[in-house]
């Protein structure tokens, strides 16, 4: 959520020194006179990854690119935004038109991705297309708690006694994350854990939470373990990313820019998201790395 989307203050982070934002130059043959493209990135693995795909692309196509990672949670990347330090970064469509825009819940993709749109245009930016993949917040439990219960939605939590939450720390304060659970869902006596150094997939898996807040890109899904509880009145909302941008920047760099951008996004699915997590999280590789293999392999560097 919220995660990020809740979009997380705290998240894991892959751990090479990236806890120091990263500034690397563009390509020579770009144009002296010509704007840079400084992209920013928030703080966990999905965001590095996703920061890497856009660098290494633009620069690929001869852009003057800066790099500047790890900024934080989605309220401290905006506010990078808004105060010039980057003018490009990757965000979750629903953590716009639900946390910074603070827009109704949204019904749709095309719904939410029009609202965010419209906020950011307000402000002087604006959204390019979003990618085929979503990765939302969720609530996460062990298929053997989910067949105990009967729980298929998170509505069906009320059957759960001592029931309780582990999420990030911007969770207690989002109505697409606590909130929403006590709020919109009725699940008033829910008790919340702020994660921090115990991954969450540990408090679920020896009882000490209900459920967490496991990402549905996360290579965890990948085990067999967790099953994610549908979320039958969307607080989490619909998180496709769409790189939010400058509108000067468009105008300046032109539809070379905006291609080259759309070109990536178009060929991030789930299953690449999920694979390209497990690589970093899991794997051991660098995100850059791995980023520069699946550029490679979709003819995009």
């Amino acid at each position: 959520m919220v995660r990020k989307h809740a979009r997380r203050a705290v998240k894991a982070a892959f751990a090479v020194a990236l806890a120091i934002p990263i500034v690397l130059g563009g390509t020579a043959n770009a144009k002296s006179t010509s704007p840079t493209i400084t992209v920013g990135t928030k703080n966990f693995t999905e965001a590095y990854v996703l920061g890497q795909l856009y660098y290494q692309a633009l620069k690929a196509k001869g852009f003057k690119v800066a790099y500047k990672e790890n900024l934080g949670s989605s309220e401290i990347a905006d506010t990078a935004l808004t105060s010039g330090k980057i003018n490009f970064y990757p965000e979750y469509t629903g953590v716009i038109a639900l946390d910074l825009a603070h827009a109704k819940a949204q019904t749709s993709a095309a719904q939410n991705y029009a609202t965010a749109k419209a906020f950011e245009e307000k402000r002087g930016y604006t959204l390019l297309s979003q990618t085929p993949f979503y990765d939302a917040d969720s609530f996460a439990v062990l298929k053997k708690t989910a067949a105990k219960y009967g729980l298929k939605t998170i509505s069906d939590l009320k059957k759960v006694p001592k029931l309780s939450y582990a999420g990030y720390p911007e969770c207690k304060k989002r109505s697409t994350c606590l909130l929403g659970f006590k709020n919109t869902y009725g699940l008033k006596t829910i008790r919340f854990v702020q994660l921090g150094t115990i991954p969450v997939e540990t408090l679920i898996d020896n009882g000490s939470v209900t459920g967490g807040d496991i990402f549905t890109t996360e290579p965890a899904f990948a085990t067999g373990k967790y099953v994610a509880l549908q979320d039958n009145k969307h607080i989490f909302g619909f998180q496709n990313v769409a790189p939010v941008t400058s509108k000067s920047l468009v105008t300046a760099l032109g539809s070379k820019f905006t291609s080259a951008v759309n070109a990536v996004s178009a060929k991030l699915t789930n299953a690449a998201m999920i694979a390209m997590n497990k690589a970093v999280a899991v794997d051991k590789k660098t995100p850059a790395a791995v980023a520069k293999q699946f550029l490679q392999a979709n003819g995009l560097l």
